[in-house]
């Protein structure tokens, strides 16, 4: 089970990429909050992340 004290670093907006699932593309967060993380990816469409499992990687500007 996720601890529910794990606060997610990611924000709205940011690009990230999935270290799994490369195939996915770069995606868009849409929404962090704890460690549940809403992604829209370029081919995975959205995608809800729990981030206390997955590190995703942010992509640079």
């Amino acid at each position: 089970m996720a601890d529910s004290r794990f606060q997610s670093f990611l924000e709205p907006g940011q690009f990230v990429t999935h270290p799994f699932h490369p195939e996915w593309g770069c995606g868009q967060v849409q929404s962090a909050i704890g460690s549940r993380v809403t992604v829209s990816f370029e081919n995975a469409g959205k995608v809800l992340i729990d981030a206390s499992q997955i590190a995703l990687q942010i992509v640079p500007k």
